[in-house]
């Protein structure tokens, strides 16, 4: 059913086009004899096409269009404007502000019918196509969150995988993805870059599936030579994550590379300083070594909270960006709940221990 509205301060006029009007099939029709109540409709229902006396009192034509077209939602719906023949600089006017078509007074009953049919007409098909392309849009939608549900779901087995060959806990890479997401927030990233780089953090290690087990199991301090093999675990997980087009992967591979890289240039594997490292690299690299100071493993214990605090601060400008480690600590609070809410089994404070797994040992 089409919605037809009628404004002209005759009601002489108003009877008549009602008339012609109701014996078009599928057309509903209201009149209004004021410009303003027609206006207060509205606000409140949308109309698919207005048929527009120009003189009125209070406000004319132009005025009431003007008006209706500051309504949102409503700069789609036609306005057929009904002059006296001699005003054509009305008629340019009303061009200018969005008039549809025009009908000359006396209205002829045979062009207001051809007329409003074509426009109903008109106005259904492009409201199809609106539909149509609102349709198209969800699907899409849809389609892209399923892909990446999928690319999400691929990135946590594989980044399983690496756990299986490295000490860590599930908890681990929840936490550290999680600290990955504050400083990424704090230090102002996007909201979409702050989402892909929480969901590409749990990839910082899969290189270590390339690393041999007498090694990258070793309970003890590594040789120089262990350390030199241990230390390209970067590299291989960058190999395994490079050249996707999937902007995430495209993400864990910057991570699983610069992740050891050091702010003051004597990390590993590029010895890149400063600015130079990805601040995708720099971020995850605190958030990866807080979580592994301060949880406990079956192999050493965590350090309290106020000591890993103080590592940190004492890590600016040397192994950490200051202005992540402060990203980090801004939102305290916030850290603790995350500990909380992702505990593993061997959490529990304690004094500090052996650091190996991403300190200067293993790490």
């Amino acid at each position: 059913m089409s919605h037809v509205i009628v404004v002209d301060d005759n009601d002489t006029n108003l009877l008549l086009l009602r008339h012609i009007l109701l014996k078009l099939d599928g057309v509903a029709v209201d009149t209004f004899s004021d410009p303003l109540q027609a206006l207060q409709w509205c606000q409140q229902n949308e109309p698919d096409l207005i048929l527009l006396d120009y003189m009125m009192p209070e406000i004319d034509g132009l005025e009431f269009m003007r008006r209706f077209y500051a309504l949102p939602h409503r700069q789609e719906v036609p306005i057929v404007m009904v002059t006296a023949d001699t005003e054509r600089d009305v008629r340019h006017l009303a061009l200018e502000q969005g008039a549809r078509d025009f009908l000359t007074k006396p209205v002829d009953k045979v062009e207001l019918t051809v007329r409003v049919r074509n426009l109903l007409a008109l106005r259904k098909s492009t409201q199809q196509l609106a539909n149509r392309a609102a349709w198209l849009l969800e699907e899409v939608k849809q389609a892209t969150a399923e892909i990446r549900a999928r690319e999400k779901e691929a990135i946590l087995r594989l980044s399983r995988a690496a756990e299986y060959r490295d000490p860590e806990t599930g908890a681990h890479l929840l936490r550290m993805s999680a600290y990955t997401r504050l400083i990424a927030r704090q230090v102002g990233l996007p909201l979409q870059e702050q989402e892909m780089l929480q969901e590409a953090a749990p990839m910082h290690d899969i290189g270590k599936v390339g690393i041999p087990d007498a090694i990258l199991l070793k309970p003890g301090k590594l040789t120089a030579e262990e350390m030199a093999v241990m230390r390209q675990h970067p590299s291989f997980g960058h190999e395994i994550l490079t050249g996707s087009v999937s902007p995430l992967l495209q993400c864990a591979a910057v991570v699983a590379l610069s992740h050891h890289e050091k702010y003051d240039g004597s990390g590993y594997p590029q010895g890149l300083a400063g600015q130079d490292i990805p601040l995708w690299g720099r971020i995850v690299a605190i958030a990866d070594v807080f979580d592994a100071l301060t949880s406990a493993r079956p192999y050493k214990k965590a350090w309290p909270l106020d000591k890993a605090r103080e590592f940190l601060i004492s890590q600016k400008n040397h192994h950490f960006d200051p202005e992540c480690v402060d990203a980090l600590l801004a939102v305290w609070p916030e850290v603790i709940t995350i500990r909380q809410q992702y505990a593993d089994e061997y959490d529990a404070a304690g004094s500090h221990g052996h650091f190996a797994a991403k300190g200067d040992g293993h790490a």
